[in-house]
């Protein structure tokens, strides 16, 4: 009996060493599993969330057109006589200023010409010169012939008998003689001063077409082609003939132009005198230009405008033919409200929604009409102030109401580079 008593004893201790070691193991299991439960739905509840602030920009929206640098002004120099070249001073490629000498013709002709009307001139001036002469003596002659009638008659009525009628009618002829002499000598006087005017036209022409054998620079400009050379024949450049030859090619290209079609939807946003950027890819720069002309018409065939761009070019580092892309503005915004395009779902045209944390961090979805709209970064016109803080990038994480931890970001550090 004793014996079964101690093997009892000794069975429920071991049972009660047992059972008290399980309730210690299990104890620090379950304090463990239940932080780890508390940390996760801390962190569930309060996720973060990158936000990007309202705020007010400068932005437009281009339209990008390609098109092709031409001269500001390009001629064929032709000569105004047909000579033949005695002198050139010029080659493909010289810069010549407004004015300045390109070639001289050799014309033999023209300077006989001159010389002939030289002679001319000299021999009317001689001729006016014998007629105001002629005048002069013949009036001298003629106001006497008038004195003596006039006193003659006089006498007669004064004094009857004193003086024989015949003496005062042969004075009468000689006065009326003498007024005809005066009379033809300022007829043959304007007729001599008309031949000399006559003369003096005609050498004038033909000096004016003597000096036309130096051929001068119209303009400021570039020889880009040489069409003759010292020795050939050029003809006047009055020819009705197209093909005439001309001496050189010159054009204008300090001062370029970009002649681009705009398409007919954005012709509204096109005012003269506007810059506008002009990107060369030849020469990977970016120039200004300026809008200097339009047709003010649409073309009914490709329903574009003709504009046209000008482009200063003071160091001839463009080279007319290059591409260049011009970068036209046709929508603007100035101190406008602007968020970036991540942060909006489009939900129609010029409209979209936003997430907005308010003050208490939590997510509000609103409705934004957009304005004008650039690859980065849109216009909200509605909905946004100054300041709130947008969500950027994916919306579907995050629900209305919903707590969150907002982390401001810089859009500018976020933007793709522009290569």
């Amino acid at each position: 009996m004793t014996t079964d008593r101690n093997i009892s004893r000794q069975a429920k201790c071991i049972g009660a060493v047992l059972f008290l070691t399980s309730i210690f193991l299990v104890m620090p299991s379950c304090s463990v599993g239940n932080a780890r439960q508390v940390n996760e739905t801390e962190n569930h509840q309060i996720p973060e969330v990158g936000v990007v602030k309202v705020t007010r920009q400068n932005f437009s929206n281009a339209l990008e057109i390609a098109s092709e640098f031409v001269p500001y002004q390009e001629i064929n120099v032709h000569a105004k006589v047909s000579g033949y070249v005695k002198k050139l001073y010029v080659d493909w490629g010289t810069h010549v200023r407004r004015g300045q000498l390109l070639a001289v013709l050799e014309v033999p002709e023209l300077k006989d010409q001159v010389s002939r009307d030289k002679a001319s001139v000299q021999r009317g001036l001689k001729n006016v010169e014998r007629a105001k002469e002629e005048l002069a003596r013949d009036q001298s002659a003629y106001e006497v012939a008038a004195l003596t009638y006039t006193r003659l008659h006089k006498v007669q009525k004064s004094q009857p008998g004193l003086v024989a009628q015949e003496e005062v009618d042969v004075a009468h002829g000689k006065d009326l003689e003498s007024q005809a002499a005066d009379s033809a000598d300022q007829s043959a006087l304007a007729a001599a001063q008309d031949d000399l005017a006559a003369d003096q036209s005609t050498l004038q022409r033909d000096e004016a077409l003597a000096n036309y054998s130096r051929i001068t620079a119209p303009f400021t400009g570039v020889v880009t082609q040489l069409d003759a050379y010292t020795g050939a024949l050029l003809p006047a450049g009055t020819s009705s003939s197209k093909t005439a030859l001309a001496l050189c090619h010159l054009a204008e290209n300090d001062l370029l132009r970009l002649v681009i079609p705009v398409p007919e939807r954005v012709v509204p946003d096109v005012h003269l005198g506007e810059s506008v950027r002009v990107k060369v890819p030849a020469l990977n720069k970016t120039f200004t230009g300026k809008v200097s002309r339009v047709s003010d018409q649409i073309s009914l065939d490709t329903r574009t405008m003709h504009t046209e761009v000008e482009v200063s070019n003071p160091n001839y580092e463009i080279v007319p033919g290059m591409y260049a892309y011009v970068d036209l503005p046709v929508q603007s915004a100035a101190h406008a409200l602007a968020i970036p395009i991540q942060a909006i779902v489009h939900t129609g045209p010029d409209q979209g929604t936003v997430l907005v944390v308010k003050h208490n961090d939590t997510i509000e979805r609103r409705t934004v009409r957009l304005g004008v709209e650039t690859p980065d970064m849109a216009e909200a016109v509605s909905g946004l102030r100054q300041g709130d803080l947008v969500v950027f990038g994916e919306q579907a994480s995050f629900n209305p109401g919903e707590k969150v931890e907002p982390k401001v970001l810089n859009p500018a550090e976020l933007m793709p580079k522009a290569q």
